[in-house]
């Protein structure tokens, strides 16, 4: 449920971004969100059951029938996921898609380290890791048939550069899906989420994973989020069109669709 990382490219001087609610130079977020990864990888996955309640597996769910992988391509289909690191979207693209073909794409070793671990585990020969950053992207124009990023855009420092390397790697009549938190619209929920966010998860980090810290940062990252509609706006702005939200649960989290046309 926390995401995965991708890397900045250098940064201009005085800028800034935000890690949690503090802000930091961009040129420094890079390295705090790397460290939160490393220290979260080895209970990654039980903590966002716990954290989730095993919502993020229905969620992720939702993500790859949304994309709606062919079943037997006629032709090669690829698909990238990006800040994909333990392999949870691309395990479910593999599992849809007879002979896809799936990258998975993170700049944080240890979580790719995970992830070729559990491919291994499920004898899965299609899925190639590649650490990789994802503002800029070490592929192609043209590339993919899909890319697709879940809980890990929030973690780039320049979210719109990461938007548009998704655009330049898409074929023409390929589709960019993003399953995100977002903005909970429900009247009464966003109060009990934030009962749970800032006071609970933070804790189960502490007896899980030994590190409150880490996940107090995840949850604040949620809240410096752009909301639906103004991520939607960036989306279209890196060329995107046909941008839709779907929300779910509410609005706890969203996916963001839109086609390279």
């Amino acid at each position: 449920m926390a995401g995965g990382v991708a890397k900045a490219r250098g940064t201009g001087h005085g800028d800034s971004a935000s890690f949690g609610f503090r802000e930091v130079a961009l040129d420094e977020k890079q390295g705090l969100v790397d460290r939160v990864f490393e220290r979260v990888a080895p209970s990654y996955d039980l903590m966002n059951d716990l954290m989730s309640g095993g919502w993020h597996r229905i969620w992720k769910d939702a993500l790859v029938s949304r994309l709606s992988p062919p079943r037997k391509p006629r032709r090669p289909y690829h698909a990238l996921d990006v800040a994909g690191g333990t392999g949870d979207i691309a395990f479910r693209i593999a599992s849809r898609s007879e002979g896809a073909s799936v990258t998975v794409a993170d700049i944080n070793g240890d979580m790719l380290a995970v992830g070729r671990e559990r491919a291994q585990a499920r004898r899965l020969k299609a899925i190639t890791f590649v650490e990789a950053n994802a503002e800029d992207l070490p592929f192609p124009a043209g590339r993919f048939d899909a890319v697709t990023i879940a809980f890990g855009i929030r973690n780039v420092p320049r979210i719109a550069a990461a938007l548009t390397e998704a655009y330049r790697v898409l074929k023409p009549g390929g589709r960019f899906l993003c399953l995100e938190f977002s903005t909970v619209d429900v009247a009464g929920l966003d109060r009990l989420y934030d009962l749970f966010s800032f006071n609970v998860i933070p804790v189960l980090g502490q007896i899980v994973a030994g590190d409150a810290d880490s996940y107090r940062y995840l949850v604040e990252s949620i809240r410096k989020f752009p909301n639906q509609a103004r991520f939607a706006a960036m989306i279209e702005a890196a060329g995107f069109e046909r941008v839709e939200v779907d929300n779910l649960s509410g609005g706890i989290a969203a996916i963001h669709s839109g086609w390279k046309l």
